[in-house]
């Protein structure tokens, strides 16, 4: 069987609208499997250098399917060992909650391999 390895990954500013009102953090944070593929989460990493808690969230199709809390000045990493499978045409992204007027950076790192 072969598999590719794919990342969402990098170092993005945000301004938060509320802890909950997640959206979109950046295009750049979008990825969709290729039809005839199946592709499977394997692990989720954030880094937040702002002074209060976010939270990024894994969003299936439009739909919140993790939530992934990073503390104040803090990271966090999350082995999902291959939760569940996303079929071809699954559209996954990477969105962010934060209090109302928050500002900062995040870095943010979803592995996933396509199978």
């Amino acid at each position: 069987m072969h598999s590719t390895p794919r990342f969402l990954q990098g170092v993005f500013a945000f301004e938060g609208k509320g802890l909950d009102q997640p959206g979109p953090l950046s295009p750049a944070l979008s990825w969709t499997v290729p039809g005839g593929a199946t592709a499977q989460a394997v692990y989720f990493r954030g880094g937040n250098a702002s002074a209060e808690l976010i939270c990024v969230v894994l969003v299936r199709d439009g739909t919140p399917m993790r939530y992934f809390p990073v503390g104040a000045k803090g990271d966090v990493h999350v082995p999902l060992r291959v939760l569940e499978d996303l079929p071809g045409g699954t559209t996954v992204e990477l969105w962010l909650a934060a209090p109302a007027g928050l500002t900062g950076e995040t870095i943010v790192d979803l592995g996933l391999v396509e199978i």
